[in-house]
């Protein structure tokens, strides 16, 4: 009988082990039987906030998988999250599903846009995203059930990535607060892991407000809301250069007029300001303001300002990154058939730098203490609780992201190898918090340590609405 606790403690490492290759097994069967699932959200590509067929295609999985499924969460229709399990930990896993205007295109490697659809595309792969993080969850949940886990894995279906900022909304709301860690992955061209940040960000839509008059018979009687746009967008480029190292400054228009003969009444342009640091975007946008502000009075136009919110940096954390790393690692099998090989070579010849090579797919990338470039709401997450992600390679290696050739690969089987992988790695990941206490606090601890004191604030007006609207064509309003 003396042997029997050895016994049991030489037996249970590998008992564990098992269970978890069997979460890993079933999601990757979960991520095959959902590819289908995956290509109509990419064939729907709805806007930010307007995905209400995608929403509608992934709450149905989570039903059918027993979940237990709220819609509408933190009054964003298209927002939702699918629950199973009880008690502690819980684990949350998020998804992505809204794509990108001017991006359609057919699954080919040459510029196809599709005949049918609204003009956008999944060019930011939002549609694995979504797809493969319910695949994982599904697989968690059986375990769940099966008794070989405890505790709650909870998705969350996330819209509006792309400049909505629903993430920030939701953790306003606290639908984060009583989770222990939240997992999430993007696509992208190359597989990476690592704690990496990424950009804090503000967005703003300054629309301007002129007098119309004929522009060659009377233009003395006219005040050009587009002459305000331009004007605001050259004050910019001349910010640009006294603004800290790191700072980015994009903009576009988004309405200039319908006639040249005609002075413009309406003009409206989309605006960020990016830095990697959340305080300091908050002090650049009064700059930015100025510049609208300014220009107004200069053109005699009235300046509307739309103010979208902003998104915070994310805040890293290593001891889970190093857990992500590892799975994603121990899991890769990336590799390309012939069929996938000749697209990715047709492909790399629309790009306009050399490429790296197709097998960097079988690779890792440590992407530790660096930066993605970008800015996503999921920052606003990792203030509340720790966070952990990473990316895989589905597309073509050297794809650029938010490009028609991202759009392609995510219509191709390329997309649904990635897809695949980081359904497992997410598994794998989530069981391994499931099972180890330890690994939690410490990820608590890192994270406590990371904020320093820091209290999370949303960079949201007080009771700002989700900007349920902010993809529509803008909205004039008459001159007061």
């Amino acid at each position: 009988m003396r042997l029997l606790p050895v016994l049991i403690a030489l037996l249970t490492p590998a008992t564990a082990l098992a269970q978890k290759d069997a979460a890993i097994a079933s999601a990757r069967t979960h991520a095959d039987a959902n590819w289908p699932v995956a290509l109509k959200i990419w064939e729907f590509a709805e806007p930010g906030y307007q995905e209400k067929r995608s929403a509608l295609a992934l709450a149905e999985v989570a039903e059918k998988a027993g979940f237990k499924v709220t819609k509408g969460v933190a009054k964003i229709p298209t927002a939702f999250t699918a629950e199973f399990g009880s008690g502690k930990p819980v684990i949350g896993i998020l998804g992505e599903f809204d794509a990108l205007p001017e991006l359609s295109q057919d699954a080919l490697p040459f510029r196809q846009p599709r005949k049918e659809g609204n003009g956008y595309g999944h060019a930011c792969g939002h549609h694995l995203f979504g797809t493969a993080s319910l695949s994982a969850s599904v697989a968690i949940a059986e375990q769940i059930k099966a008794g070989k886990l405890k505790g709650t894995v909870r998705f969350y279906m996330c819209p509006a990535e792309e400049g909505g900022a629903a993430k920030v909304f939701m953790a306003r709301a606290g639908l984060f607060d009583d989770c222990d860690t939240v997992l999430h992955w993007h696509p992208g061209a190359r597989n990476s892991a690592g704690d990496a940040s990424c950009l804090a960000r503000i967005a703003v839509k300054f629309r301007f407000h002129g007098t119309a008059a004929h522009a060659a018979g009377s233009p003395e009687k006219g005040r050009s809301a587009l002459d305000a746009l331009v004007l605001t967008m050259h004050a910019v480029e001349l910010m640009r250069e006294h603004t800290p190292d790191g700072t980015r400054l994009h903009h576009t228009v988004t309405s200039g007029g319908g006639a040249a003969n005609v002075v413009p009444e309406f003009a409206e342009g989309f605006f960020y300001v990016r830095h990697p640091k959340a305080d300091v975007v908050q002090k650049l946008y009064p700059r930015l303001l100025k510049c609208a502000q300014g220009a107004a009075l200069a053109t005699e136009t009235k300046l509307e300002v739309v103010y979208l919110g902003g998104t915070m940096e994310i805040l890293p954390n290593d001891t889970l990154a190093q857990v992500a790393k590892k799975n994603l690692t121990a899991l890769n099998d990336l590799k390309y058939d012939d069929t996938e090989t000749k697209f990715a070579l047709r492909l790399r010849e629309t790009f306009p730098d050399k490429a790296p090579p197709l097998d960097d797919i079988s690779q890792v990338f440590d992407v530790s203490g660096k930066s993605s470039g970008g800015s996503t709401d999921v920052g606003d997450v990792s203030w509340a609780v720790p966070v952990v992600g990473f990316g895989t390679a589905c597309w073509v290696p050297g794809t650029p992201g938010h490009s028609w050739q991202a759009v392609a690969c995510g219509g191709t089987t390329i997309g649904k190898k990635g897809m695949n992988l980081a359904a497992r790695t997410l598994a794998a990941t989530a069981f391994d918090l499931f099972t180890d206490e330890k690994l939690r606090d410490a990820a608590k601890a890192e994270h406590t340590k990371r904020l320093d004191g820091r209290k999370y604030a949303a960079m949201l007006d007080k009771d700002q609405p989700p900007p349920l609207d902010y993809r529509d064509p803008p909205k004039r309003k008459g001159r007061e």
